[in-house]
């Protein structure tokens, strides 16, 4: 085998939650994170260069060691001693800096890729240690699926398979900063709090409506307060027969949940007549193994 393929799927979050920051300066969390099917997709081939090369169809797009991609088949060049050359082809399709830790899953493919192209014999745990290196997502993004994630992100229980729905995507053409969000967050001053207990038991139940009625987002006070646009956004989804609508990770990506595609189309129809987004994409959650 000379080329791989992979598709490289994008992450909501169901719940999340802060609880306080840490000597190292992030903060501990415990948020409930879901894998969906919208993906990136990465063409890894072996050359006889040597070197790792990146390409994406993004022309902004950094494909050097300010890529996540670019910094992952490195680290697997040196620690597993492969001589031959890497050849990275990224094509985007996850909304950058978004909240759907598009960076990390295209870093977890990348790893995955790489070691079934080179049939390195290390297993996913070994991958998920490599990855909270270069990315606290990255664990989860190797494991996907539905998850309890925990600490700065990288403590991971697995759990129940999330019900079928239709996940409605809507990203305003802003950029949000992480860490600004982070550094703006009061822990002392939070309305509510997201309980992953009551959440895990209706994921295990099923209870799509339940779920939806207990999504909660800590990070929504922070965001929300700069952007209004996000809460005009989830008010858009929920008017047009969305179940449940949150902003994911720290925005500015907000997602609706719906019954079936054709419920979805309506709200991705309502949403695009009265924003006029470019990026707005209707799709499922992922739950089956890789």
């Amino acid at each position: 085998m000379n080329s791989i393929k992979l598709n490289a799927r994008a992450k909501i979050n169901i719940t999340l939650d802060v609880l306080g920051k840490r000597e190292d300066g992030y903060h501990d969390l415990s948020m409930i994170m879901q894998t969906i099917n919208l993906c990136d997709n990465l063409y890894i081939k072996k050359t006889d260069t040597g070197a790792v090369e990146m390409n994406s169809n993004l022309s902004w797009l950094p494909c050097d060691e300010r890529n996540l991609v670019y910094r992952a088949a490195v680290k697997m060049k040196e620690k597993y001693g492969i001589k031959e050359g890497i050849s990275i082809d990224l094509s985007k399709n996850i909304p950058v800096a978004a909240g759907m830790a598009g960076g990390s899953t295209d870093c977890a493919a990348a790893l995955i890729g790489i070691r079934n192209l080179f049939s390195i014999n290390v297993g996913d745990s070994e991958l998920m240690a490599i990855g909270k290196e270069l990315g606290a997502d990255v664990p989860y993004c190797i494991m996907r699926g539905t998850a309890l994630a925990q600490g700065i992100g990288e403590v991971l229980t697995p759990l129940p398979p999330f019900p079928d729905c239709t996940v409605l995507i809507a990203k305003p053409p802003i950029n949000v900063s992480t860490a600004t969000v982070f550094g703006a967050f009061d822990i002392n001053n939070v309305e509510k709090r997201p309980d992953n207990e009551k959440m895990t038991q209706l994921i295990k139940d099923k209870d799509l409506e339940g779920i939806c009625r207990n999504m909660c987002n800590v990070l929504e006070s922070v965001t929300i307060k700069n952007y209004p646009i996000i809460d005009d956004i989830k008010k858009t989804m929920l008017e047009n027969d969305a179940i449940g609508s949150m902003m994911s990770g720290s925005g500015p990506t907000v997602f609706g949940l719906y019954t079936d595609y054709k419920t979805a189309l309506k709200g991705l129809r309502a949403i695009k007549n009265k924003f006029h987004f470019r990026e707005v994409y209707i799709t499922t959650v992922f739950n089956t193994a890789r």
